[in-house]
């Protein structure tokens, strides 16, 4: 089993989140992608933040970067060609229009167990960049994009939330 991480700038307990032991061999991304969405929002709820919520644009820079990722077997914030993070959410529109905006992105991929929407939180948790992302104040919406097989070529999913906030 493996589990890789990068960085770049409603239930009570994560015990209650459907799905989140799950993996893309046992659940639809639809499922994943709400299991992964109340992991992350179960420990913003423990420090006092708002729940993040869930963006159509972030999200489908999200899916478009993991899917990239699995398939053409890289791992980076940066796409194969150089575009950023930032350039894909731009893409999406979802700066459009806006005064001032912040963004932010974490990725990760894992294999077996270390691949379900829990253990990808959990160790984005006990990473103090990762981390920062995730309890970020500044963010209030975000995207999640998770696709089956990884970087590695092996099974398992790769995962990418993407942070956002529009002012």
């Amino acid at each position: 089993m493996a589990l890789t991480l990068a960085l770049m700038a409603a239930p009570a307990s994560q015990a209650a989140c459907s799905s989140a032991s799950a993996s893309v061999k046992t659940a639809g991304k639809r499922a994943l992608v709400r299991a992964t969405l109340c992991v992350l929002n179960v420990e913003r709820r423990k420090r006092g933040l708002r729940p993040l919520r869930l963006n159509r644009k972030l999200s489908r820079a999200a899916r478009g970067h993991s899917s990239a990722m699995a398939a053409r077997h890289f791992f980076s914030h940066d796409s194969l060609g150089g575009g950023s993070f930032v350039d894909r959410i731009r893409r999406t529109g979802y700066l459009r229009g806006a005064r001032s905006w912040n963004v932010g992105e974490n990725i990760a991929w894992g294999s077996g167990s270390l691949g379900t929407p829990r253990a990808i939180g959990r160790a984005w948790m006990n990473s103090p960049g990762h981390r920062a992302n995730i309890l970020s104040r500044s963010f209030r919406a975000i995207g999640i994009g998770i696709s089956a097989g990884t970087p590695s070529g092996g099974g398992g999913a790769t995962y990418t939330t993407d942070f956002g906030r529009r002012g």
